[in-house]
C-alpha cells in the first residue's frame, strides 16, 4: 500500500481508490452535553475571564454586555431551570423565535443544558415558514420576542415570552443534563431540493466533531478574541462565533447594531480582535466602502470565511490592503465545516483547503453507485465517512431523504469536487439545484412553490444569476396566466410577504414558456442565457 504524506493528513491508495484521512478522532465520551462542553467545563478554569462581549452601539460602551465564564455558566443553568419549570421535558423541541440579542444564545444553550432540543430560526422568516417549522418539528414550546412575523394561528404549545424569560435570571441553577453523545441536541432547518426546508437533527457528539476545526481552520487558543459578523440566530454564529471560542477558553465578540461595512474594522480595533469570521460578501463590503486604501487592523491575526465560495479578487485585495490572510472553509449544515485552510494549511488560491485532520473524506463517482473513493484528480461527489462524530443523526421525519444521502458508509452532501495529489479540494458546483444566497442554502423548489401560488403565475422556475463579477442573485423566470396581467414589482412584493428576505428573487423575467426537454422536464441550465440585465 503506497502512502502520500503531508501536513495533517494522508491519502491512502487501495487499488484505484483513495480517501483523505488524518489522525483518527478519539471517540466522544459516553456522557456529553454541548452546553457543558462549551460553557460549564471552561467556566471551571476561566471563571472570571470575559467569555462573551455583545456590542449594540460602537459609540457607547455603556451599552456593552460583558459576560464572564462564571456569569454565562450560571445564567445558562438558570435558563435550563426556567425551561423545565414551564413543563418542557428532555427530548421536547423548543422553537427559538427571538431577535438578535444575547437572550437568544441563553435560550439556545439553556435548552440543551436541560436536554431540550432547541430549533434556532432566522429573524427574516415569514409567518408561513414559521408555521411550517412548528408543524413539522412538533415543537412543544416556542420562545418569542415581539415584532417578528408569526402565524395567525398557533398550535397548543407553551409560549415563552419576554416577561417569562426575564424571570429565568433569578431562578436557581439546574445541573447540566447527563445527556449521551448520541442523544439529540439541536434541530436546524435547511433548504434542500424539495419544496419545504428539512430539519437536520444533530447529536451532542456534534460538538466533539467540531474539534478538527480548532487548528484545522481557526488556529485558536485561549488568548484569542473572536469577532463574528453574524447574528445570534445563525448556526454559523452559534458554532464558529460562540461554541468554539468558548470551548477553547477564548473571548467572543458579537455586534447587534447597524451592520454597515465600516462597523467591522471599528469593532475589531475597539475590542482588539485577533480572529474575524464572516461570509465573503462582508469582506467585499469592507473593502468597497473603506475610505482608506490601507485598512489598519493591528491586533488581527487572520480572517475566516465560509458560507459561499471566496472570490479570488476579494482574497487578494484583502491581503494587499490589510496584510492579513483569509482562511476559507467549506461545509454543510449536516456536518459544519470539514475542508479548510489555516495557519498550518497554506492557502492555495481557488481551493477552500484540505480535509481537516481527523476527517475521512473521499470523492465518489457521480454517475454510478460505487462506494469506493475515486483516485486523486477525479471530479465527483464530495463525501464524508459516517464515522465522523460531527455528522448529523438524521433528517427530521424524512427517513427516505436520510437513506438517500448515504452511499454505503459515506454521506453525500451534493457538492461536486476534486481532490488533487496534494490533498487540496477543488469545488466544482453542486450536483443538485440548491442555490446559495449570502451563505444560506436556498431551495429553488421552495421559492417556485411560493411564486406559483400567486394567481397570475402559471409556471415559475428560479436559479442564480451572476449580475456582476462574483455577485449572484436569485432570479425568477415566470410564465403568466393568460388574461391576468401582472408586473415584476407585484411579484417581488408577493415573495417578500411569504419568504425570508434572503430567499426572495431579486429579478423577475417573463417568458412565454419555460425551457423543457421533449419529455417535459425543466432544463434549468437554459434559464441563465434568457436573463438580459436591464430588460
Amino acid at each position: 500500500m503506497a502512502k502520500y504524506c503531508a501536513t495533517g493528513f494522508s491519502i491512502r491508495f487501495k487499488g484505484n481508490a483513495s480517501a483523505m484521512t488524518g489522525v483518527p478522532n478519539e471517540p466522544p465520551p459516553a456522557v456529553l452535553n454541548i452546553s457543558r462542553y462549551c460553557i460549564g467545563g471552561p467556566a471551571q478554569y476561566y471563571a472570571d475571564k470575559t467569555a462573551l462581549v455583545v456590542v449594540p452601539d460602537l459609540d457607547d460602551t455603556s451599552t456593552d454586555e460583558r459576560w464572564s465564564y462564571r456569569e454565562l455558566d450560571e445564567t445558562v443553568c438558570r435558563f435550563a431551570t426556567g425551561l423545565v419549570r414551564t413543563g418542557l421535558r428532555p427530548g421536547d423541541r423548543l422553537l427559538v423565535r427571538m431577535k438578535n440579542t444575547s437572550e437568544f444564545a441563553l435560550m439556545f444553550f439553556g435548552a440543551m443544558a436541560a436536554g431540550i432540543i432547541p430549533i434556532p430560526t432566522s429573524e427574516q422568516l415569514s409567518a408561513r415558514e414559521v408555521d411550517y417549522m412548528l408543524s413539522d418539528s412538533g415543537a412543544a414550546g416556542m420562545a418569542v420576542t415581539p415584532g417578528l412575523e408569526m402565524p395567525e394561528f398557533l398550535p397548543d404549545i407553551k409560549i415563552i415570552g419576554p416577561e417569562e424569560a426575564k424571570g429565568f435570571y433569578d431562578l436557581s441553577m439546574t445541573a447540566y443534563a447527563r445527556t449521551k453523545a448520541d442523544d439529540p441536541a439541536f434541530l436546524i432547518y435547511t433548504s434542500g431540493t424539495s419544496g419545504n426546508p428539512k430539519g437536520v437533527l444533530h447529536a451532542h457528539r456534534s460538538i466533539w466533531g467540531r474539534r478538527p476545526m480548532y487548528q484545522g481552520w481557526y488556529g485558536i487558543s485561549s488568548e484569542d478574541i473572536m469577532v463574528h459578523a453574524g447574528a445570534f440566530n445563525w448556526t454559523y454564529t452559534l458554532g464558529v462565533g460562540i461554541s468554539d471560542p468558548l470551548a477553547n477558553g477564548a473571548t467572543t465578540v458579537l455586534f447587534t447594531g447597524e451592520k454597515h461595512a465600516s462597523a467591522w474594522p471599528r469593532l475589531i480595533n475597539r475590542e482588539h480582535g485577533t480572529i474575524f469570521a464572516a461570509v465573503p460578501t462582508v469582506y467585499r463590503q469592507i473593502l468597497k466602502y473603506s475610505e482608506e486604501d490601507r485598512i489598519d487592523l493591528p491586533t488581527l491575526r487572520h480572517g475566516l470565511t465560509a458560507g459561499e465560495p471566496l472570490p479570488l479578487d476579494v482574497s487578494e485585495e484583502w491581503r494587499r490592503r490589510t496584510d492579513r490572510v483569509l482562511y476559507e472553509a467549506l461545509g454543510m449544515s449536516e456536518i459544519s465545516t470539514y475542508i479548510s485552510s489555516s495557519p498550518t494549511v497554506p492557502v492555495v488560491p481557488g481551493s477552500p483547503g484540505r480535509p481537516q485532520t481527523g476527517r475521512r473524506v473521499g470523492i465518489l463517482a457521480a454517475d454510478d453507485d460505487s462506494v469506493e473513493p475515486a483516485p486523486p484528480g477525479t471530479v465527483g461527489l464530495l463525501a464524508v465517512h459516517n464515522s465522523d462524530p460531527g455528522l448529523m443523526l438524521r433528517y427530521w421525519n424524512r427517513p427516505e431523504d436520510t437513506a438517500a444521502a448515504y452511499r454505503g458508509d459515506w454521506f453525500i452532501g451534493g457538492d461536486l469536487a476534486m481532490i488533487d495529489k496534494n490533498g487540496y479540494v477543488w469545488f466544482d458546483g453542486r450536483a443538485d439545484d440548491v442555490m446559495n444566497a449570502m451563505g444560506y442554502r436556498v431551495s429553488p423548489a421552495e421559492v417556485e412553490e411560493v411564486m406559483t401560488a400567486h394567481k397570475s403565475v402559471s409556471e415559475c422556475a428560479v436559479t442564480e444569476i451572476e449580475v456582476r463579477k462574483n455577485i449572484s442573485v436569485i432570479a425568477a423566470f415566470v410564465v403568466t396566466v393568460p388574461g391576468i396581467p401582472v408586473d415584476a414589482e407585484t411579484l417581488l412584493d408577493h415573495a417578500s410577504r411569504e419568504l425570508a428576505r434572503y430567499k426572495c428573487p431579486r429579478e423577475i423575467v417573463f417568458l412565454d414558456a419555460l425551457p423543457r426537454t421533449p419529455n417535459g422536464k425543466l432544463v434549468r441550465k437554459k434559464l441563465k442565457p434568457l436573463f438580459q440585465p436591464g430588460i
